[in-house]
């Protein structure tokens, strides 16, 4: 969640920190500092709040330097405020330390080290890694002063325990920076007489494309004239960057008001830019073998959020396509239950970000349990990608609101390619009929271009109903999901309480929170559940439901009696149908929080990527 930035270089630091900080915005954060190395001292500025008021404190600091550090911090161990804002100082104040995860055993090395005479200024983790690296430095071998504090920070990496990523500039090393990464993510930036550590790309991207993707247990240092890589063992070791493809003007707002509204409009081109990469052979193109697809008995589905009802979809597709039976945990529930160790599993893990802690630790229990693991995901190089035996992309490009739209149907739109693969390789369908249901799918952008046509009819019916304390979404089947998809997705982004539920289930409880006006969001596409779902519609609104239908025209107009209001989608299927039904969803959300002045792209309370337990 916190974001990190780091700057060295022959320009002065300050305006890359600044905007770096800004690019990290969406992962979600309470307070951001800043430190800068210069003339031989280090100045440090840091804020709560947004990095606007960082950049007003900064401004008046007016430090200059070559080589920096920045930060945007979510609480993890002590309050929001000024004294736990990254970044955190050794006794001296000549070292500075910023960090993203949590060091476990961060209460015993501080007993230890307040024994040895050291001076804590906060409630952080964080700040027990500036101390550690000062009494390491005591006793560190090295003829120069960066031989001594990478020798140093190397100790302090087998002192410490837990997930952790972590950049470290010293006083008495200029134009000297090292990164630290293990379990939560750094990225180095690899520019011209400048190199960049963050913890995402978004953070650099405008300066360079040119990407190295640190591993678990890698160090790194960063000078002006370049990077040097080392692994575990402390060793030097070779590298090849990765060329980020997509540039700083896809993260832009592109002319809309929000990120939010943008990224529900970029759906129909992520999707074709998705499924144009799923033509290949699919085996090939996720890296496993086919006889290991042919072969699966059982499919568990981990995921946490947005992403876990993606899961929840994909049981329907893999049941139906491939009859093969399937399991969806929240990844941080499959941690911790027992999980039997079944013959023939796949493990299918799906993240945006694939930096999820719960998500990355879910898999590695799977593959503990001996089990075959797939990462659905967005980002290139991200910690899932690499831990996964194979990994399927959903190629939408980087979403930056917190709230997940066109990474959700991207993930959709490849849960439903692989279900069919995998029909088609143990021949539960035949090749006849995945030619005929992969060319349905091929249009499924020119649906969703359809779709996002409805924003105004949906913002229109916003306004009748966005002051209600509550709402409720119902679905069946394959919709269920997607109704519980748009309670969450209305609560991330509005503050009101929002409750999805399977329809049938309505009168087994849920029925009895309807009140005269409560809206209900009832998810029908003319299928065969249509006629239940019309009774469903007549319960509700015969206990005062403001009833909306997201339907089709046919199925308006056979609603028209049982309903308050329809939003109308094109048909698309009945297992395509969902991925079009949510875009109403995300609209209805959206407006909801416009209407009521909400922080949309960056609700309170919420990261973008949540990268610690």
């Amino acid at each position: 969640m916190c974001g990190i930035i780091g700057y060295v270089g022959k320009k002065n630091s300050v305006p890359y920190i600044i905007d770096g900080l800004k690019k990290l915005e969406y992962r979600g954060y309470d307070s951001a500092g800043i430190s800068i190395l210069q003339d031989g001292h280090l100045i440090t500025v840091r804020a709560v709040g947004k990095v606007a008021e960082l950049e007003k404190a900064t401004l008046l600091a007016n430090p200059q330097g070559q080589s920096g550090i920045g930060h945007t911090r979510w609480a993890t161990h002590g309050k929001p405020c000024e004294e736990n804002s990254h970044p955190h100082r050794d006794c001296s104040g000549d070292l500075v330390v910023v960090h993203n995860g949590i060091i476990e055993n961060f209460l015993t090395l501080r007993e230890k080290l307040s024994a040895l005479g050291h001076k804590f200024k906060s409630e952080t983790d964080t700040e027990v890694i500036a101390h550690l690296i000062e009494e390491n430095l005591k006793t560190a071998p090295g003829q120069t002063n960066q031989e001594r504090l990478f020798n140093a920070v190397r100790k302090t990496n087998g002192e410490i325990s837990g997930a952790y990523a972590y950049g470290v500039l010293w006083a008495q090393t200029p134009d000297f920076l090292i990164g630290v990464k293990n379990q939560s993510p750094m990225v180095v930036g690899l520019g011209k007489n400048e190199n960049f550590l963050a913890s995402d790309v978004p953070a650099f991207l405008k300066h360079t494309n040119k990407v190295l993707f640190l591993e678990d247990g890698e160090m790194v240092t960063l000078t002006s004239k370049g990077v040097t890589l080392f692994g575990k063992d402390g060793q030097e070791k070779p590298f090849k960057p990765t060329k980020i493809t997509w540039d700083q003007k896809t993260a832009e707002k592109g002319g809309y008001e929000h990120f939010m509204l943008k990224e529900i409009y970029d759906q129909p081109q992520a999707i074709e830019d998705t499924l144009r990469t799923a033509q290949t052979d699919f085996g090939k193109l996720v890296g496993l073998k086919m006889g290991d697809l042919r072969a699966l008995q059982n499919v568990h589905i981990v995921a946490c959020g947005t992403a876990y009802h993606a899961g929840l979809v994909a049981k329907y597709y893999i049941e139906n396509f491939a009859g093969i039976p399937v399991t969806v945990d929240l990844a941080s529930e499959y941690k911790y239950r027992t999980v039997p160790r079944t013959p023939h599993t796949l493990a299918v893990a799906v993240s945006q970000s694939g930096e999820t802690a719960d998500t990355i630790g879910a898999v590695r229990k799977a593959q503990e349990l001996g089990f075959k693991t797939l990462a659905i995901c967005n980002v290139l190089g991200s910690t899932i990608t690499r831990v996964c035996d194979g990994t399927f992309y959903t190629h939408c490009g980087p979403e930056i609101s917190v709230a997940s739209t066109k990474a959700f149907t991207s993930q959709l739109t490849s849960l439903y390619v692989l279900a069919l693969f995998l029909g088609k390789a143990n021949g539960n369908i035949s090749a006849t009929v995945f030619n005929k249901l992969y060319k349905e799918l091929l249009t499924l952008s020119k649906y969703m271009a359809e779709t996002v046509k409805i924003e105004y009819d949906v913002r229109h019916i916003t306004k009748k109903v966005y002051k209600a304390p509550h709402f409720l979404f119902l679905g069946r089947n394959v919709n269920f999901p997607i109704a519980l998809e748009g309670a969450l997705k209305l609560k991330e982004v509005s503050y009101r309480s929002a409750e999805g539920f399977a329809a049938g289930e309505i009168k087994h409880g849920p029925i009895s929170i309807i009140e005269k006006g409560t809206p209900t969001i009832v998810l029908m596409p003319p299928d065969e559940l249509f006629e239940k779902m019309l009774s469903a519609c007549q319960e509700c609104r015969a206990r005062g439901a403001f009833v909306i239908a997201v339907t089709t025209q046919e199925g308006a107009q056979k609603a028209k009696d049982c309903i308050d209001k329809a939003i109308v989608v094109p048909y698309a299927g009945e297992f395509l149908q969902p991925i079009l039904n949510v875009v109403a969803l995300q609209f209805f959300a959206y407006w909801t929080a416009k209407r009521l002045g909400c922080d949309i792209d960056q609700p309170r309370n919420l990261a973008k990527s949540v990268t610690v337990e």
